[in-house]
């Protein structure tokens, strides 16, 4: 497979990706976190640190609404949950295991 053809498979297998994620509004962040080490937010902070490698002006809002398909306050009113103290617990449990864009470990 050619270098083209293959960022073109990864771009389209991001994009579904992202896709997924607006879809399953259900799903918290801190359960993505909790059990694949990497949430909406991190996935924003990888696209921004891909815009700044390209020399894309572009800020951590912007990239999170790319990934969000809206606001960060906007998904928060609308999806985002309490974290039950289970929930806190794991994400403490887990935070070696979190990518380490997300800045938790």
């Amino acid at each position: 497979m050619d270098q083209k053809t293959q960022t073109e498979i990864e771009a389209a297998a991001f994009r579904g990706l992202v896709e997924h994620l607006q879809n399953r509004t259900d799903v918290q962040n801190i359960d993505l976190m909790n059990l694949a080490g990497f949430c909406r937010n991190c996935l924003s902070k990888w696209y921004l640190a891909s815009a700044k490698d390209h020399s894309i002006d572009m800020d951590y809002a912007e990239a999170q609404q790319i990934i969000y398909g809206m606001s960060m306050a906007e998904w928060k009113e609308k999806y985002q949950t309490k974290a039950s103290e289970e929930q806190i617990k794991a994400f403490e449990d887990t935070k070696p295991l979190h990518a380490k864009i997300s800045g938790h470990n």
